[in-house]
């Protein structure tokens, strides 16, 4: 037997993922589908073109059952999480455990774009344009269809790997 200094199962160093941390953002959370076919993923690795029209672009994981139903409806919903979503975030982010299924935690309202947090106060419904692999994830670009902005008193924001609280 030998004994190492290092931690047997330590990641390698991964810089642009340590530079990635380093940025921070207001998390996000995608749904699509409806019924049983719905799916959600939390996002903080996205921006908007403004323009006519103006789009969301994402980096999103293209195992996720989120991608399969973006593909498979071309529509989602993006909205901006609060602080009091901080459980729902790591849940949808398969993060903690979710009993019952993660559309369980809180309540939903079927939308034309797919399922919207019923105290979602700002969100998006969006269409899906293309997906493009780009390094270990899938860029998506969405056009932006429609539009809801409420106040943003207490946004959650996620910076190196843990919740920022403005």
């Amino acid at each position: 037997m030998t004994i190492h200094s290092s931690h047997p199962f330590a990641m390698p160093e991964d810089a642009a993922r340590r530079l990635r941390g380093r940025l921070g953002g207001t998390v996000s959370l995608w749904t699509a589908g409806a019924g049983a076919t719905r799916a959600g993923l939390t996002v903080s690795s996205l921006m908007v073109a403004t323009g006519d029209p103006a789009y969301v672009l994402a980096l999103v994981d293209p195992d996720s059952d989120l991608f399969d139903a973006l593909e498979t409806t071309g529509r989602a919903v993006v909205q901006l999480l609060r602080r009091p979503h901080r459980e729902l975030a790591d849940m949808f982010a398969g993060m903690t455990p979710a009993p019952g299924g993660v559309f369980r935690q809180a309540e939903f309202e079927q939308g034309t774009w797919g399922p919207v947090l019923a105290d979602a106060t700002t969100w998006a419904g969006v269409v899906l344009e293309s997906a493009v692999e780009v390094g270990w994830s899938m860029q998506v670009t969405c056009r932006i269809e429609h539009v809801v902005l409420g106040e943003e008193p207490d946004p959650l924001v996620h910076r190196r790997g843990r919740y920022v609280m403005p």
